[in-house]
Order: C-alpha cells, then structure tokens, then sequence
C-alpha cells in the first residue's frame, strides 16, 4: 500500500485510467433500468473524482437502490486504477444523520485497495474535490460464516481483528449540489481514502464486545485542540450492530464476505475539513490494555 499520497497521483495518471475504463465498460453494459443514472453520467462522475473537480448532483428523487445501482457502475470504472474490491463501508450510521439525509437506515459503499493507506501516512490536503476526515473502526473479516452469526460474541467469532480507522471521504459535489441517501450512495458514500492503524486482535468474547461499546474514541490534532470525543455506542448504539447491518445488508445484494475483507463502520465524530500541516490523531481508549492511535498528516 502507498505511504505518501503526492498531489500527481489523484490526477493525470488516475484520470486516464479512469477515462480507459469507463470507455471499455460503457462499450459492454447492458441497458439499465429508467431510473438508474446512466452510463455516460457515471463517467462523467468518475472523471470528476479522478480529477479531484466538484461533480454535479443526480438531483432529488434518486432512490437508494438506483444509487446503488450507479454505484455499482462507478466502482467497475475506478478499479482499474484503484485496484480491487477489499472491503465495505457503512454510513449514515446515526439517527440525525439518517433524518437529514431522509433514509431511515444506513447507506452502504465499497472500499479498494488503493483507498487504504498505512499510519502515519502523509496526505495532500486536496485529495479530493470536497475533502474531510472522521474518527471511524475497521474490522477484518475471518470467515464466510459471519453471515450466519447471531448476537455480539457469535459475530466476533467471525472477525479477526479490529483497526483504528481514520477515514478521508471526499463527498465529490459542488457546493450546494443537492444531497440525499440515494445521491450519497451513488457517490460510493464517499469513499475516497483511509488510513489504517496496528490491527487488535478479536476476543469472542461478551467482555470484548462490552469494552467496543464502552470505548471512547479521541479525535485531536498536534495543536492539542480536541475535535471530538465519542463513545463506541455513536455507531447505531454498539459498534458491532453496523457489522450486523453491513453483512445483512450485503447478503440481500448476493454479496457473500470472504477472510480478510473490511469493514469500515462509520463516523464517530463529525466531518472536518483537513488543514494544511496539521497531524491529526484517532485515539480509542478502553478498547485495549493501552490506548490505541491512527495518526494522519496533511501537507
């Protein structure tokens, strides 16, 4: 995985590769449904977001199935340069959120493999079209079984590890463009980038699952200014109900999980904007024998 996202790297190479892979997927599609953004306005969105440029919305009315279903289409075009499928992640993880967004449930997007950075990574600070970053929790997948579990502990037994995530979504409209659930689907929910901290391993335990929802997750910068302070329940009241969500939710779409795929399970903090030179620092207490940090610096 890249350690250093340079300034170069979201632009030319990515928008050609985005460019070669729309115009060959466009070529082999199969006529949509009616109220499924079309082929040609997908492309249009992936070229915006390869270069980073404010993209215009697919307007009121799009419903969360037909943003899923050009969500679909736009992944298909990014992976060419951002390589494969490793993962999902969920959004519209808090009830005021959902209300705002006018979905009563969380929205769904995809992860690739050059979406993940490492700790420490330095990033520009313009690494997309409308940039922010969030205090989030990744957890590794162990097995298939998982779309079977039951309950908090059944569910950690199908879990490897859990990762100190701080998420970078790039929400890709201009501003005032009109955004609601199906809209945000359609974007990919934002997906853009993600830094990763050291993965803790999983205790199928109900005293491991009580420390995830008992946590306290700490989002600051090297100012010392605190962004927020969060508990683990901020993510649909146990962190652990947005796994039970995702992998619902991806089972109805046929989607079956396999060893070491992702999920990122959404916000604990508000979105912030990203400041030039500034390091910002994910710390999630209680969750270890010692607090556990994901640290991102924007330069």
């Amino acid at each position: 995985m890249p350690h250093r996202l340079a300034a170069a790297t979201a632009a030319r190479p990515l928008a050609t590769a985005v460019v070669l892979a729309a115009a060959s997927l466009l070529a082999g599609m199969a006529p949509a449904r009616a109220d499924c953004p079309s082929d040609q306005a997908v492309a249009a969105l992936a070229e915006k977001i390869a270069a980073r440029q404010p993209a215009e919305s697919y307007g009121p009315g799009l419903s969360v199935a037909d943003g899923l279903c050009a969500q679909e289409k736009l992944v298909g075009m990014l992976k060419a340069s951002l390589g494969p499928v490793v993962g999902y992640k969920a959004g519209l993880t808090n009830t005021a959120v959902q209300q705002r967004f006018g979905v009563p449930h969380p929205v769904r997007g995809t992860l690739l493999a050059g979406m993940i950075l490492k700790d420490g990574a330095t990033v520009d600070p313009a690494f997309g079209a409308a940039p922010l970053f969030e205090s989030d929790l990744i957890v590794t997948v162990k097995d298939p079984g998982i779309h079977g579990a039951k309950g908090h502990v059944e569910i950690l037994r199908h879990l490897e590890s859990v990762v100190p995530f701080l998420e970078l979504p790039d929400l890709v409209l201009a501003k005032g463009a009109h955004m609601d659930g199906g809209v945000l689907t359609a974007i990919n929910v934002g997906a853009r980038l993600g830094v990763t901290g050291t993965p803790i391993p999983v205790e199928a335990s109900q005293d491991f699952a009580d420390r995830l929802a008992k946590m306290t997750v700490v989002l600051s910068d090297d100012s010392g200014r605190e962004i927020a302070r969060s508990p683990g329940t901020a993510i649909l009241g146990h962190p652990l109900d947005a796994v039970a969500w995702l992998v619902e939710d991806l089972g109805r779409a046929g989607i079956t999980l396999k060893a070491g795929d992702v999920l990122s399970l959404g916000s604990f903090s508000p979105l912030s904007p990203p400041a030039p030179g500034r390091t910002v620092t994910a710390r999630y207490e209680g969750l270890a024998g010692l607090p556990v940090e994901v640290k991102a610096t924007f330069k």
